[in-house]
């Protein structure tokens, strides 16, 4: 297997080329961040310029598109659509290749902006809600679905969730200038917030919220079976935790093993639940991580002083 790694530099991309080195050939398309890991072949240039991909594409057989933009609309079009259709296009040309397996999101379901009365299925018509990204998101499958159909393209999506690693889940629970993601809760109470306390977000409902998570060493596993496994073809995967985070649950388990005290904090979004049945009977994949081991994990991660928390974009 020759491997391309879009996005290689990422949070996911770092995780893959750890578990994959060794057996197989990676080579990485790097445009702002260079990667510098032994026995990976780095291409440099813009996933948007033609030629950049086709000479990151020479002689690959698999390819793993992770490479994406947040709410930035001057870019994300050239990464989303223009990028992933040059990559689609390499891939179809290619007598070499065998299969590309894009990362997709469930933003391109509408996330916790619409309501989902059942678990969500990868029967979920695309839904993007406001902004750039769920479009970019729903763009980027409809194109691989099309290129299955127009030209028998072997491609598997594996649709993730909020991705999580090491300390990033406690910051996504700060009330702080420091935390990760949405959505913004200090702007969303009133009043002073105790020390240490983590939100307790509720549903547009006043329900505590369900959120989907998955934590990217879960993913990655994914991606590796997915890249060779038969049941993968032409198919779409839920990746994700097998149930979500239930805010009232992380809150009752931070105030029992850590003592910390939660506010609650009215969201106008909804809780969903991702379901990953299917991943779990085609693949055979199944996810390590539950709301428990992600919390403790998270709050038990040491930094050392070479390892300083570095968010690229947020969220």
């Amino acid at each position: 297997m020759r491997l391309l790694v879009t996005g290689a530099t990422g949070k996911v991309g770092r995780a893959l080329v750890d578990r994959l080195q060794g057996t197989c050939e990676i080579r990485a398309l790097c445009h702002n961040r260079s990667l510098d890991v032994d026995g990976v072949e780095s291409v440099f240039g813009s996933i948007a310029d033609r030629d950049a991909v086709r000479q990151a594409m020479a002689g690959v057989t698999h390819v793993v598109h992770l490479a994406t933009c947040k709410e930035t609309p001057d870019e994300i079009m050239d990464v989303a659509v223009k990028g992933l259709f040059w990559l689609l296009e390499e891939a179809r040309e290619s007598p070499a290749f065998e299969r590309f397996v894009l990362i997709g999101g469930d933003a391109a379901v509408g996330h916790f902006v619409y309501k989902h009365p059942v678990p969500v299925t990868e029967t979920q018509r695309h839904t993007a809600y406001e902004g750039c990204y769920a479009l970019s998101k729903v763009l980027e499958e409809v194109m691989l679905e099309q290129y299955q159909i127009a030209y028998g393209l072997n491609s598997t999506c594996l649709r993730a969730p909020w991705i999580m690693d090491r300390d990033d889940f406690r910051y996504s629970l700060s009330f702080g200038t420091d935390q990760f993601g949405g959505p913004p809760w200090r702007e969303l109470v009133d009043g002073d917030v105790p020390e240490g306390a983590v939100p307790l977000a509720l549903d547009a409902d006043g329900h505590p919220l369900k959120r989907n998570f998955v934590h990217v060493s879960d993913l990655v596993e994914a991606i590796a079976i997915a890249l060779e496994h038969p049941a993968a073809l032409g198919q779409t995967f839920n990746i994700c935790m097998d149930e979500p985070v239930d805010y009232q649950q992380v809150a009752d388990h931070l105030a029992s093993t850590r003592g910390l005290p939660a506010v609650k904090v009215p969201t106008p979004h909804h809780s969903t639940w991702l379901d990953n049945a299917k991943a779990k009977l085609l693949l055979g994949w199944k996810p390590k991580y539950d709301t428990e081991r992600l919390i403790d994990e998270a709050w038990d991660y040491q930094r050392s002083p070479d390892d300083p928390r570095i968010v690229w974009y947020p969220g």
